[in-house]
């Protein structure tokens, strides 16, 4: 199972969705993309190829896979959603874990406004959940860059 036909057609179908922030220069023959967005710095695997990106303002769909130990992703409870605000910490190289709300979603995609948009896959199918409702994920190394 895959989580995306083709760069392209990924990168399309999630363009509503891209971050906007500001790319910074890269390392010669690096895969990754260093893009600070919503008060992050990230590191994204390059998915569009090299030399695309040049340093300076950019918008890139940011995409992970949903890591499933730990009881997550989970939806908040009503009790939660109450309390809940928007926050995304960087837990290792490429991954990040966070809460926010869902904007989009598919049978094994999410797309989660967690200080920045994210689209965050699954390889099995998500917690029942619909557009609007508060969410809590972590994902698996590495994120995924899409330049537009």
């Amino acid at each position: 199972m895959t989580l995306e036909s083709s760069e392209l057609e990924f990168a399309s179908r999630y363009e509503a969705f891209a971050a906007q922030g500001q790319l910074y220069p890269q390392r010669e023959g690096s895969p990754l993309l260093e893009f600070a967005s919503g008060g992050r710095v990230l590191y994204l695997f390059d998915r569009t190829g090299p030399y695309r990106g040049r340093p300076g303002s950019a918008r890139v769909v940011v995409h992970g896979v949903l890591d499933r130990r730990g009881g997550g992703p989970r939806v908040l409870t009503p009790a939660e959603r109450g309390r809940a605000r928007e926050t995304l910490t960087v837990v290792g190289v490429s991954e990040v874990e966070g809460v926010g709300e869902l904007l989009a979603l598919s049978r094994r995609m999410w797309v989660v406004r967690a200080r920045l948009p994210l689209v965050l896959g699954a390889f099995e199918e998500l917690p029942d959940a619909g557009v609007g409702d508060w969410v809590a994920f972590r994902t698996l190394p590495p994120l995924h860059g899409f330049l537009l």
